[in-house]
């Protein structure tokens, strides 16, 4: 039997894959065209590059940047006070047993991919 620290270290299944991708496409849709009355998220340009599912579906964490980076220290909580609204509204396009619980965080990946470039770019000079 696998200990609990190699179960926790274990990619993601299908299944989790499947509904994290099936997640992302209805909340990107959701942000698009909803509106919701937070002032915080007026006329901003959310991007959600991934979302990861916990094995249990309990628990979605959305990596999300906001259009250029900017404002992220105020839009990422505003997303965060929504999500309970956002996950009733993801709950009736994803039908699953029980809609997971959203986490918004910011997506480093691109602020990482941007500092590799540059060290890479710095080793051919």
């Amino acid at each position: 039997m696998a200990s609990k620290s190699n179960r926790s270290a274990k990619a993601p299944s299908q299944r989790q894959l499947r509904v994290g991708e099936s997640l992302r496409h209805a909340l990107s849709e959701i942000l698009a065209r909803e509106d919701f009355f937070e002032s915080d998220l007026e006329n901003v340009s959310i991007t959600i590059s991934e979302i990861s599912v916990s094995p249990d579906l309990g628990n979605a964490r959305v990596y999300t940047m906001p259009l250029g980076g900017v404002n992220a220290d105020v839009v990422l909580p505003a997303l965060n006070r929504i999500a309970p609204l956002l996950q009733k509204l993801v709950a009736s396009k994803v039908h699953l047993r029980r809609a997971p619980r959203l986490k918004f965080l910011l997506d480093e990946s691109f602020e990482t991919a941007q500092r590799i470039n540059t060290v890479f770019n710095n080793l051919r000079q």
